[in-house]
């Protein structure tokens, strides 16, 4: 009753099941495998002190931003030059902005400051003249998925996305691939907290994770469900054949 178990057609079938059971298998160990390291990425981003409670170190010794230098205290020395406003920023459940500007190091190239976060309807308070020393969380630059960033249309003197590809065409000088939020802000002006770096956060992605790796072994699960079935179906009709029962007798 089994023999149309060796005939090519099955062959064919035994193949893929053999093939599709492992792939599945792997893809859904693989997506467990990420859902994990972002798990570990949280826990250490939780462990690590706050940019408060280390020393400052120069920030150049901290470029490029990754998992391992955000939210680092890095320290620069320059001149403040132009401010903005980046508007759409909510800090404790108010709205309000951040206050952004450029200190142009020593080293010729400006590095973006947030120096605080300020109310809606507030001024913002002017930056310092001379020579400063600013410490601060490093941050990599914002792209078009961090949460606040506003698109194009705003007017002169507001930035919707804090990057150096924002700043590129309001600003003469060569701009860091970074940012820093400062430790301590001026009067009238509110420290932002450092973010997770990308990729260290148990967010939407991190679940996605989760939940491929369940779609994956369900993928095997079906394989050999069908498997059965086509089995238990072919054999029926093979013990249908031999009792006559497939009306061809």
């Amino acid at each position: 009753m089994y023999r149309f178990l060796r005939t090519p057609r099955w062959w064919g079938i035994h193949l893929f099941v053999l093939l599709a059971i492992p792939f599945c298998v792997f893809m859904g160990t693989w997506q467990m495998g990420k859902f994990e390291d972002r798990v570990d990425s949280h826990r250490e981003a939780e462990q690590k002190p706050p940019a408060s409670a280390e020393a400052a170190v120069p920030l150049a010794s901290l470029l490029p931003v990754d998992k391992e230098t955000s939210g680092r205290a890095a320290k620069a020395r320059g001149r403040y030059g132009k401010q903005f406003l980046v508007p759409g920023r909510e800090l404790d459940g108010r709205s309000g902005a951040y206050v952004l500007t450029l200190l142009r190091t020593d080293g010729g190239r400006s590095l973006p400051v947030v120096r605080g976060w300020l109310p809606a309807g507030a001024e913002a308070p002017a930056p310092p003249s001379g020579e400063v020393t600013v410490v601060g969380a490093l941050q990599a630059s914002e792209n078009q998925g961090t949460k606040g960033v506003t698109a194009g249309g705003l007017p002169e003197g507001q930035l919707g996305m804090i990057s150096a590809a924002s700043l590129v065409n309001v600003v003469d000088d060569e701009v860091y691939d970074a940012w820093v939020t400062l430790s301590a802000s001026p009067a009238g002006l509110t420290p932002v907290p450092a973010a997770a770096a990308a990729g260290t956060g148990l967010d939407a992605k991190a679940f996605q994770n989760l939940g491929y790796t369940a779609e994956w072994f369900v993928f095997a699960g079906f394989v050999v469900f069908m498997w059965f079935r086509l089995l238990r179906r072919e054999a029926e009709a093979a013990r249908d054949a031999e009792l006559g029962l497939d009306g061809q007798g």
